[in-house]
């Protein structure tokens, strides 16, 4: 008898913790701050409003599966892209966002302030923003800056991996390749990040290189955010935050938004990366022989091995690790999630796509965080960011 109450107790544990996290879930403002969908719409022809499983991580039905309330699309070109053209792709890829929305007025809603992202919240809409990935977008040009703010952009990541003319990258700063200049922000740099405080745009410092990112805290006025970084002491990578770092931006009251992508997340994947490359190295060498761009490489090799992919990819437990050490470091008002799907070739296990958004919900339960607390990590604290940027007019 005593065995079969036992096991009750067991069952009634776990079943109430099911509907626990997925009831918090429900209720959370959810926000992810950086997918990279855009560039695969223009790059591919996907309609982000059709059924793309198995294709893409992130589709508009698999949003609402997800319990995405708000997604921040990345505009994204790399360093091919400069003066003459890379306002001009950017500018693409806001067209094909305004354009799925423009199809479904009663699933989403282009938002442009609080207010508007609220009400779409309140109305089941998916609350879509858009932020800048690279200032080499603007060209050296504020009327770039002012012109992507009309369309919604409300982040504009300083630097890509490619150095501007005004900022120095985090790629840059860890090889020691100053071929553009031999520091962070230079004078108009600063006036870019001034501007941006002065319009209500966030100043988003994941990519940038240590030497910018002081600048930045020294030279802004508003809180700032790291739309797509993870922890450097767990993974130390060119691309993580440093505690110094991390404080800083706490202290500035910002966000650090968690990155998922596995080589940020796990140090040993890279090696373990490298490793399925070189089993693999004669299908790899007659795709880069047709010139086929190494994320397409990858996507090839990870569709015909999916097994060998699989145990490439850290546990899940391992993502929430880097949550942890934030909140543990400065607290929980400073970290939320920037997943960077549709922009990177790995995950942790389980984290498949934007449906999968729960887990995350599941696994904060499962280490003893409170409603409140994750209800900040999902999304309230990046609110709290937002609204803080904001300008009246």
């Amino acid at each position: 008898m005593r065995c079969v109450a036992g096991l009750l107790f067991i069952l009634l544990h776990y079943t109430g913790a099911a509907q626990s996290y997925q009831k918090i879930h429900a209720r959370a403002i959810m926000i992810d701050t950086h997918n990279d969908f855009l560039s695969k719409a223009v790059e591919n022809h996907y309609a982000f409003d059709s059924n793309l499983q198995g294709i893409t991580n992130s589709d508009l039905a698999r949003m609402k599966t997800g319990g995405v309330d708000v997604q921040v699309f990345s505009i994204f070109c790399d360093e091919h892209y400069g003066k003459g053209s890379a306002f001009a792709y950017a500018n693409q890829e806001l067209d094909s966002l305004y354009a799925v929305a423009g199809r479904n007025p009663y699933r989403m809603q282009i938002v442009y302030n609080y207010r508007q992202l609220m009400s779409a919240v309140k109305h089941h809409k998916l609350a879509a923003l858009s932020g800048v990935e690279g200032g080499h977008m603007i060209e050296d040009d504020l009327s770039y800056l002012d012109s992507f703010y009309k369309r919604g952009v409300r982040y504009m990541t300083l630097t890509w991996n490619n150095s501007t003319s005004w900022a120095t990258s985090a790629s840059d700063e860890s090889k020691h390749a100053f071929v553009v200049t031999p520091y962070g922000l230079n004078e108009f740099g600063k006036q870019v990040v001034k501007k941006m405080n002065e319009m209500g745009m966030m100043v988003d410092v994941s990519h940038v290189g240590e030497k910018t990112f002081w600048d930045v805290i020294q030279t802004t006025t508003k809180p700032i955010i790291a739309s797509h970084s993870s922890v450097y002491a767990i993974c130390p990578v060119f691309r993580n935050l440093k505690d110094d770092q991390i404080k800083a931006i706490a202290k500035n009251g910002g966000v650090i938004q968690v990155n998922f992508y596995s080589g940020f997340v796990d140090s040993n994947y890279m090696p373990r990366l490298n490793q399925f490359l070189k089993l693999h190295k004669m299908q790899q060498d007659s795709l880069a022989a047709l010139k086929k761009p190494h994320d397409e490489i990858l996507d090839y090799l990870f569709s015909h091995y999916k097994q060998e992919m699989e145990a490439l990819r850290p546990p899940l437990s391992l993502l929430i690790d880097h949550i942890d050490y934030i909140v543990k470091l400065v607290g929980v008002d400073y970290v939320g999630i920037g997943a960077d799907f549709d922009g990177s070739e790995s995950a942790p296990q389980g984290m498949d796509g934007v449906q999968d958004y729960p887990k995350i919900t599941q696994a904060l339960v499962q280490r003893g965080y409170s409603k409140q607390d994750i209800f900040k990590i999902l999304g309230g604290n990046f609110l709290r960011v937002f609204k803080a940027n904001e300008v009246i007019h």
